[in-house]
């Protein structure tokens, strides 16, 4: 198992694919690492050398904001729409859907299984 940006990556799978076990890497800016590094997309992990892994690392560590620092600034930015007490920062805090979708029905997601009304009863 290679260690890439703090995350152990899944020896058995493409390298395009185990890149976007690390949080803040999806599937577009995995092949955008492989093409800049060199190496085929389809490429299997287990196959890659230690000096290929490590231009990867560099890569990673500087060009993109991967695991702990993008966690942070994505959390800064909701609690930051939060203490602002805008209409986003509202829906965060009750815990509701932020961008406009329906919760009449569905929104099960947010809003956390269903609570039963007491007297409700035909």
């Amino acid at each position: 198992m290679a260690r890439i940006a703090g995350v152990n990556v899944p020896s058995g799978k493409p390298v395009g694919v185990a890149l976007t076990y690390i949080y803040g890497i999806g599937r577009t800016k995995a092949s955008q690492i492989c093409t800049q590094v060199g190496i085929d997309w389809g490429r299997r992990v287990n196959e890659l050398g230690e000096d290929e892994v490590q231009r990867i690392r560099e890569l990673i560590d500087g060009d993109f904001k991967v695991e702990g620092d993008l966690r942070r600034e994505v959390a800064m930015n909701i609690k930051r729409v939060m203490d602002l007490g805008c209409y986003r920062g509202l829906r965060h805090r009750k815990g509701l859907p932020v961008r406009g979708q329906r919760t009449h029905t569905n929104a099960r997601t947010r809003k956390g299984p269903a609570k039963p009304i007491a007297g409700k009863k035909k």
